[in-house]
């Protein structure tokens, strides 16, 4: 559940410190990237040397890198994390965090961050039960966050009670509930088409587009993230994807993609059409090199199988597809037609007059048509939030 997850781990000054290795080496080795951010007093617990080795990414804990000005965003690590997981939270960052103070690193992305935010208190039974930290409690809870409980235990204080820290297992376990949970599309079997396809002409060239497969392979792993059993075609691409709930199935040709398309669509609930699949290909293909001779050259070309509109005509009822349309013209007029004509139920259109869209960049900028014709239009962005407009658009429509 929390492979590809970004995690931001906050470690405050706390003896449960400690816990903050172990607690690291098994978010990493269940494939999340995380970061982590220290409060200066955490540094009298743990080295950040320690935590940086196990996570594989530099202990952040001052907003000025160096000497040169370079600055640690806390703005930016709000927004690039799935989730904010602070362990072990201090009385001292607890009380900051329920009054908005923000006099470090840690707090201020805490008060940036748009994604879930888990914290787990660590304090001795007395300070956790004193009526100030109680009220400390309610209100963050009060905000949305989400309290990892802490456990009856000895203390470090030589005290048995209700204070330590929950165990890293039970906070990994905490993190992956919540994640499962989020998963809309749980059961669900999708299949994202991704990248061109090569036409070949001879041994040597072939017919093609500059399709990068970046916007279909984050497509797939948008789907996946939300529980999806995605099965991702993907033409002649340098994309790639770890994802444990994604099969890739690698072809070259139209044909060849038609009939992966074909052999699982009778199995599937989702179909995102995002490859860029050539319309045409040589009608006849040399199995020599063409020699260069003639000043001119003619190649007669035939028309691809129309995988969209094949998928189109065997879609049953329950069964949700998904097409594209790259225009240069005439753009929403033509994205409607295939919207229609190929049985979608919804268009994703993107125009190459719109700069930051299009082949290869990392960014897109969309429009999403519905059947009805209704439309969303969304601004600029990275490849992989589109994914995730999409997505969201798709489980709005099986769920409502």
């Amino acid at each position: 559940m929390l492979n590809g997850k970004k995690i931001i781990l906050g470690v405050c000054g706390s003896i449960a410190a400690y816990k903050a290795a172990v607690l690291t080496r098994l978010l990493v080795k269940e494939g999340a990237d995380v970061r982590i951010i220290m409060t200066p007093s955490a540094h009298d617990f743990i080295t950040p040397l320690t935590l940086a080795t196990l996570s594989k990414n530099p202990v952040l804990t001052e907003f000025v890198k160096d000497s040169s000005g370079q600055w640690n965003n806390h703005v930016e690590l709000g927004l690039w994390a799935d989730a904010l997981l602070i362990a072990p939270t201090s009385a001292n960052t607890l009380a900051k965090m329920a009054h908005g103070y923000c006099d470090n690193l840690l707090l201020a992305t805490y008060l940036s961050a748009r994604c879930p935010v888990f914290y787990a208190p660590a304090m001795d039974l007395d300070m956790l039960q004193h009526p100030s930290m109680q009220t400390n409690l309610q209100r963050i809870q009060s905000f949305g966050n989400h309290c990892i409980e802490p456990t009856f235990g000895e203390l470090a204080s030589g005290l048995t009670g209700t204070g330590r820290m929950a165990e890293p297992e039970e906070i990994v376990q905490s993190l992956e509930k919540h994640f499962t949970h989020q998963q809309k599309l749980m059961g669900k079997k999708a299949l994202v088409t991704a990248g061109p396809t090569y036409e070949a002409i001879d041994p040597v060239r072939f017919i093609g587009n500059h399709s990068s497969g970046k916007m279909g392979f984050a497509i797939a792993e948008a789907l996946a993230d939300q529980g999806a059993d995605v099965t991702l075609v993907a033409g002649p691409t340098h994309e790639h994807t770890k994802h444990p709930n994604i099969s890739v199935r690698s072809v070259t040709s139209a044909e060849e993609m038609f009939q992966a398309c074909t052999n699982v669509f009778h199995d599937i609930d989702i179909a995102v059409l995002s490859a860029a699949v050539a319309d045409y290909r040589p009608q006849t293909v040399s199995h020599q090199k063409i020699k260069k001779k003639d000043s001119e050259l003619s190649i007669a070309l035939t028309q691809t199988k129309d995988i969209a509109a094949s998928l189109g005509k065997l879609k049953q009822n329950g069964q949700v597809i998904i097409g594209f349309a790259l225009e240069t013209e005439d753009e929403q007029a033509n994205a409607i037609k295939k919207l229609k004509s190929k049985n979608f139920d919804m268009i994703v259109l993107n125009s190459l007059n719109d700069a930051g869209a299009g082949f290869r960049s990392d960014t897109n900028k969309i429009t999403i048509i519905h059947q009805d014709l209704t439309s969303t239009s969304f601004e600029l962005k990275d490849k992989k939030a589109v994914a995730h407009d999409i997505v969201n658009a798709i489980v709005k429509k099986i769920h409502g």
